[in-house]
């Protein structure tokens, strides 16, 4: 039995006229009675009582109709569900979060694609770069979000989403404490801390990034503290400043946190392997999240491009 048959029989023994039914279709007459007389047969017993005044349904074409009918919708059900899939209006983006991204971007972004699109949920996944890499090469998560570019030898397509702004501390009683603003060229000489590479890589060449724009180059020494805050550097002494953002910025009453002039970023970029194509809900979520506005502190339309540049 060909699904097209049950259509045809459907349709006619809704309308209970060949010529309606094949016009429902949009079918010649002839191929619809064809398709008809093709699965009375196939079905052993006769569905229809036709003749040259009207068209009425067997007790076998009653019961045929009732199941016929359901299975029909069932088809259509199905058929609409896959295309959702397939448009990736329905489904699961597994995301993959590397400290120090904002925790409130990937709460944005869940918010704004329950709004554009009810069918699909965001399942975030702390992680390390190198868990996240090989979870994308495995095909355990879809996209991984980072803070700052990646090393171009890991081989992942990146796209930025919105960039945070880069502000620098120092202790409370730094020369430049009593300034709004301070240029990165006025701590060229002092020590920066930085965090391990090997903890937060992403985030360190970031930093480095930064330094290269502004043109200086200060003498770098490693933080203790693995924490993506840095609470404890005020307890190397051999630090004198560090770089941090507003979403790591830790509450020290020891700090001055002073904005950079002029005002530098640092890119949150959107990963996944070229090799593994992302699936019809991770591509939705990559073109939602490249142009939905996350929030006003996380600039991400105008700023996107210079976010890409760096």
């Amino acid at each position: 039995m060909e699904l097209r048959e049950m259509q045809a029989f459907v349709a006619v023994a809704s309308e209970l006229h060949f010529g309606r039914a094949a016009e429902k279709l949009r079918m010649g007459q002839p191929a619809v009675s064809g398709l008809v007389r093709r699965l009375e047969h196939e079905m052993g017993t006769k569905l229809l009582d036709r003749n040259a005044r009207r068209v009425a349904l067997t007790e076998a074409g009653v019961e045929f109709h009732r199941r016929a009918e359901a299975i029909l919708e069932s088809v259509t059900a199905a058929t609409v569900g896959v295309r959702r899939w397939a448009d990736g209006e329905v489904g699961t983006v597994r995301l993959g979060v590397t400290p120090p991204v904002a925790p409130g971007i990937p709460r944005h972004l869940d918010a704004a694609l329950r709004d554009e699109t009810p069918g699909l949920a965001l399942q975030v996944q702390p992680m390390w770069l190198n868990d996240l890499c090989a979870a994308l090469s495995e095909g355990q998560i879809d996209v991984g979000l980072t803070c700052g570019p990646v090393p171009p030898q890991l081989g992942l397509s990146s796209r930025a989403i919105c960039r945070e702004r880069l502000f620098v501390g120092f202790r409370s009683d730094h020369r430049l404490a009593r300034n709004a603003t301070v240029d990165l060229g006025e701590l060229a000489n002092e020590t920066l801390g930085v965090h391990s590479e090997g903890l937060f890589p992403t985030w360190v060449r970031a930093q480095k990034q930064a330094l290269r724009d502004a043109g200086v180059a200060p003498p770098v020494v490693e933080l203790a503290d693995t924490d993506p805050a840095a609470w404890q550097w005020l307890q190397q002494n051999e630090v004198d400043w560090i770089l941090t953002t507003p979403s790591t910025m830790a509450p020290n009453d020891g700090v001055a946190v002073r904005a950079l002039s002029p005002t530098r970023y640092v890119p949150t970029m959107l990963h996944w392997l070229p090799s593994r194509e992302p699936g019809s809900a991770a591509r939705r979520f990559v073109e939602l999240a490249t142009s939905v506005e996350i929030r006003a502190d996380f600039p991400s339309a105008a700023s996107r491009s210079e976010a890409d540049a760096s």
